[in-house]
């Protein structure tokens, strides 16, 4: 067998809707407040897709920068991953309604769903097949438009989400640098802990999955919250340990952005400085899929990135799914 190469991210990208739903417009639509809203969560706005938007239209101009600032022609993809639980369409993938607008005509294409994991298990999956030589340059991309599918009457929800998409181009890089490991875990007996009941095989779309709401978002708040502090620090720790590596190696982690009293929580058992953490939620609140990678752009532009450091993602998310990746910038 040959060597294996190194694998890293050699572009990215971001991009959320210009229309903001901020709390004190929420204030004049449910029964809450600004101030019960960021003290709860840490947000303060959310970007929102208008009617004609659709997932893929968000992605786009993230790939589009990624693919820029990688110096690396759409014709040259060998594959394009989307990382989604709102695709345009059930079928077909929205990554291959993305790969035709690209212009990608050499690359293969497809979804996966992991919720707000999704961006980690999609560089995981892919990574592999750039290591051992089956394909050389891949596109993942991460983002939802949590609009189309919030319940607006849900206080307990509808503040939480936004839409948002971020991208990543993955290439060979010299050896040391790149992904180093990844920790990847589900538990599907936590499903409708964080779910949408409706709409496909198990409750196919009639009158009455419509009438009762069925096709939004539902989460048992304090359950999943319980669950994803625990999830973070254990998904850090074992990502970490299998590249060797400990929390005080850590120059920067980009967690999922849920929710800022979770991050917090994460970050006093982990023992990780407040400084070392990407947090950009209280702009674009949860994006779910988008949600990594739409920080990891950020951090990219603010010039918090630099060549030698030791990079922890880590998410958790409907399924259940957690997990973490490490990799050395």
């Amino acid at each position: 067998m040959d060597t294996l190469v190194s694998v890293g991210i050699t572009g990215v990208g971001g991009y959320a809707p210009p229309g903001i739903l901020t709390n004190h417009d929420l204030e004049k639509m449910v029964d809450t407040s600004d101030e019960w809203i960021r003290t709860r969560s840490g947000i303060s706005n959310r970007h929102i897709a208008d009617a004609a938007t659709a997932t893929s239209d968000i992605a786009l101009p993230a790939a589009r920068q990624a693919l820029e600032r990688a110096g690396l022609a759409a014709e040259e993809l060998d594959m394009v991953v989307m990382a989604t639980f709102t695709p345009d369409y059930l079928l077909p993938a929205t990554a291959c309604t993305i790969q035709h607008a690209l212009g990608a005509t050499r690359a293969g294409a497809f979804d996966l769903a992991a919720a707000c994991t999704g961006f980690i298990y999609a560089l995981n999956i892919v990574a592999p097949s750039i290591a051992t030589g089956q394909f050389r340059n891949a596109l993942v991309i991460g983002g939802d438009t949590l609009s189309k599918v919030t319940d607006y009457t849900d206080r307990g929800t509808c503040v939480l989400f936004g839409d948002g998409a971020g991208a990543a181009v993955l290439q060979p890089v010299p050896a040391g640098r790149g992904l180093l490991s990844s920790y990847l875990r589900a538990d599907g007996g936590g499903c409708e802990m964080l779910y949408i009941p409706g709409g496909s095989t198990r409750k196919p779309a009639t009158h009455e999955t419509v009438d009762a709401r069925d096709h939004f978002v539902k989460m048992s708040g304090n359950e999943v919250f319980r669950f994803a502090v625990r999830a973070l620090e254990e998904a850090v720790l074992e990502a970490l340990g299998r590249a060797g590596l400990t929390t005080a190696d850590v120059d920067l982690i980009v967690p999922h952005q849920a929710n800022i009293r979770i991050i917090d929580g994460a970050a006093k058992r982990l023992g990780i400085p407040e400084d070392r953490w990407v947090i950009n939620l209280h702009e674009y609140g949860n994006t779910s899929g988008g949600s990594i990678p739409l920080a990891l752009n950020e951090a990219y532009e603010q010039g918090r990135l630099h060549e030698g450091d030791v990079v922890v993602f880590v998410a958790f998310g409907g399924g259940l799914t957690w997990g973490a990746s490490v990799l050395r910038w």
